[in-house]
């Protein structure tokens, strides 16, 4: 049962919801703005209640799989694995060779199901940070880097703490991209319109 859990989770990850919202609306977001197929780039390509409706459905898909754990009583080492099985969904999907997000919404709905109260905080810094400077690349890296000092903080331990820190080494790592245009001043703004690459 647990096994099936892991693999169920990896399998809701997986779910391309920004790409099949694209093509609700006739966009194939992997064609136009960074190509990626999360809610920054929904909103870029296709409009506000789209990027909405991925970032909430990819949030879920983070966390219906450790809400299941933890309704099976499954243990902690088994919430985090579900949780992180989640995560690597998103990121590397077997409906689309393995090519997908960035994983933040759903490392956020991960987090907030495991640790409530410190995904509530990386949720706060990335509103804050977002709020002052537009990007969403820099919100969602301070954000990741909140996770781990949350939870250390909050006196987790075991397999919740290596989740909180398995995460946001993720996030930055598919973020790198976006760390060279931040650096380069190059990045685009939350909101900014994208033209289809060529």
């Amino acid at each position: 049962m647990n096994l099936l859990l892991v693999l169920g989770g990896y399998l809701l990850g997986s779910v391309p919801f920004g790409l099949l919202i694209g093509w609700g609306r006739g966009v194939d977001v992997r064609e136009r703005g960074s190509r990626n197929i999360g809610a920054t780039n929904v909103l870029r390509v296709v409009g506000k209640p789209e990027a909405a409706a991925t970032l909430l459905l990819d949030g879920l898909k983070g966390a219906a799989p450790v809400l299941a754990a933890r309704g099976l009583a499954a243990g902690e080492a088994w919430v985090a694995a579900a949780g992180l099985s989640a995560f690597l969904g998103h990121c590397f999907p077997v409906f689309l060779r393995f090519r997908g997000g960035k994983g933040v919404a759903t490392g956020l709905g991960v987090i907030l199901a495991a640790l409530p109260v410190v995904g509530l905080a990386a949720s706060l810094v990335w509103l804050l940070t977002a709020l002052c400077f537009r990007y969403s690349s820099l919100a969602a890296l301070a954000a990741a880097a909140s996770i781990p000092v949350a939870a250390a903080a909050g006196g987790e331990r075991g397999p919740l703490l290596a989740l909180a820190l398995a995460l946001p080494a993720l996030i930055v790592v598919r973020h790198h991209e976006n760390i060279r245009r931040l650096w380069r001043g190059e990045e685009q703004k939350i909101g900014q319109r994208a033209a289809p690459v060529s």
